[in-house]
């Protein structure tokens, strides 16, 4: 959504968009174009720039790994007012992210490294952060206050993810303190919408219920003991609040960015199923892991401080979710040359 604000904050400015060409990226990217922005997206050699296709004209792509320093370091000093870091390993479901706690912490740590210190160096005027809910420990409040991703350890279920997450936190808010850097943190809740990684194994809560569901699973298996609960930002959504945390220079510390809505998922089976309209019963297996009991968003500060509001039900998003993955997995069965999914 433009608004006068964004529009004059980012209209002529210069910005490079790490994980730019991703899921949330490429929604992130495309409203910043919208804004006037002057966009530039790193990229690797594989990296499929299919999410970018409808403001390919518009955008600069730069070849660069975010784990080789030289390769960053090359794309930074070429000149920008904002950063805008989103390039993240991606820790997926609970299955994926609990066997990859090392690896996960490992990339996410060494690819924001690269990248902080080198906006350092080149003496990048504005940054901002993209950090995530799972920085907070399984017995936080609920709604979950930003105070309280500071408090005991992660989630053990996405531990390494959610190390990673709080370590750029502090690495961040201990580069505005050292070195006067100008950084912004946004900490997102989980994200769901159109471009999400439907065609992984390592794809998320939502993307996959609906790949298996629609993939004809039945009985329709939900692991845990589906009272588990969480609240989901619309991608849309999600990137208008980085936008917003971007643009707001005053405001200090991480800021939570999703919606009030608490669902079980046992819930969003019952409502994926619905809005899909497949004949399908629902069954739990509490042999399999939770993950955190209750995941729910305070919204109370990015509202009074951002004026940031979830535009898009959750019921709606998900109906979009699911209407998307049916036209894209049309698309990729009728040619072999579809590009895969990017994060």
């Amino acid at each position: 959504m433009i608004t006068p604000n964004l529009q004059q904050y980012f209209e002529g400015k210069r910005v490079l968009a790490t994980g730019g060409a991703g899921f949330i990226g490429s929604h992130l990217v495309e409203m910043l174009v919208e804004l006037g922005a002057k966009v530039t997206v790193p990229v690797r050699k594989t990296t499929s720039l299919a999410y970018l296709s409808n403001v390919a004209a518009d955008v600069a792509i730069e070849e660069a790994d975010l784990f080789d320093r030289v390769q960053v370091d090359r794309v930074m000093k070429k000149g920008h007012d904002v950063v805008m870091h989103l390039a993240a390993a991606k820790g997926g479901g609970i299955a994926h992210s609990m066997d990859h706690h090392g690896s996960l912490f490992r990339d996410n740590m060494l690819s924001f490294i690269n990248v902080l210190d080198s906006a350092r160096e080149a003496v990048i005027p504005r940054v901002l952060v993209c950090s995530s809910a799972c920085v907070y420990p399984r017995d936080a409040r609920v709604p979950a206050p930003e105070e309280d991703g500071v408090r005991d350890a992660p989630e053990p279920t996405n531990a390494g993810y959610g190390w990673s997450k709080r370590m750029e936190e502090f690495m961040s808010l201990s580069y505005v303190q050292e070195f006067g850097m100008n950084i912004g943190i946004a900490r997102p809740f989980n994200a769901y919408g159109p471009r999400d990684d439907f065609f992984n194994e390592s794809n998320h809560v939502i993307p996959g219920l609906i790949t298996r569901l629609l993939g004809g699973e039945n009985p329709f298996t939900v692991w845990g003991s589906g009272r588990q609960t969480r609240s989901f930002v619309y991608a849309t959504d999600f990137a208008q609040g980085l936008l917003m945390t971007c643009a707001n220079e005053k405001v200090t510390g991480p800021l939570n960015i999703g919606s009030d809505e608490e669902i079980s998922i046992a819930e969003l089976a019952g409502m994926i199923v619905d809005l899909s309209g497949v004949n399908a019963t629902i069954v739990l297996d509490p042999s399999k892991p939770d993950g955190q009991p209750r995941r729910a968003c305070d919204t109370s500060r990015a509202k009074a401080e951002l004026g940031f509001e979830a535009q898009v039900s959750f019921r709606d998003g998900l109906r979009k979710t699911i209407d998307w993955y049916v036209r894209e997995k049309r698309i990729r069965e009728s040619a072999t040359d579809s590009p895969l999914a990017v994060f």
